[in-house]
């Protein structure tokens, strides 16, 4: 027991896959109702509440998978949809950000960097997130386009009239400097 919440034999694999007591839940209806049902509480815990039972669960990295990214506009008018491994449909914006750890030079990151988008509230600041699939991440990378983010020259994307930074903008050299892979970034700074 988590401070008198039961810990429920519950595992939310990296990939995405749901265990019970080691073995995979494969019925998607179920997957689904136990998603919606899935929250966080004050201390960052991973919760599963029922009208019947509540209890902690373990999850690896976070409890959801964009698979499937679709998008119309562009620039600032672009909208980023993304589905989620449970069938959630969460559209990028102020209310639902994209995360990433954009200025880590990209050595530091093989595969331990992924983005993430916020799925819905937690308790407190701890919300519930989606870790972008690798196929979603080369889309959203393909959507990419230069821009400026707090000062910093950076590629990102548009959703909703967010401008949301994927990566820091290095010279050709791969240093930062003379950023020559952002020859056209606007301006202005988001």
């Amino acid at each position: 027991m988590k401070g008198g919440v039961p810990r429920l034999p519950f595992l939310i694999r990296r990939d995405g896959n749901w265990l019970y007591r080691g073995s995979a839940i494969k019925r998607k209806a179920m997957l689904c109702l136990f998603g919606s049902l899935l929250t966080r509480d004050e201390k960052g815990a991973y919760l599963l509440r029922s009208p019947f039972e509540s209890g902690v669960i373990e999850v690896e990295d976070v409890p959801f998978v964009a698979v499937e990214l679709t998008w119309s506009g562009v620039g600032r008018t672009q909208r980023l949809c993304f589905r989620t491994n449970m069938d959630e449909t969460v559209t990028a914006s102020s209310e639902h950000p994209i995360r990433t750890e954009w200025d880590v030079p990209p050595e530091a990151c093989v595969d331990a960097c992924p983005p993430y988008l916020l799925v819905r509230a937690g308790a407190g600041r701890w919300p519930l997130e989606a870790r972008l699939s690798r196929s979603v991440w080369y889309e959203l990378a393909a959507l990419a386009e230069p821009g400026l983010y707090r000062g910093v020259r950076c590629m990102g994307v548009w959703s909703c009239g967010c401008f949301f930074p994927l990566a820091r903008c290095l010279s050709s050299t791969g240093q930062e400097g003379d950023e020559t892979d952002c020859p056209d970034s606007p301006d202005d700074s988001v």
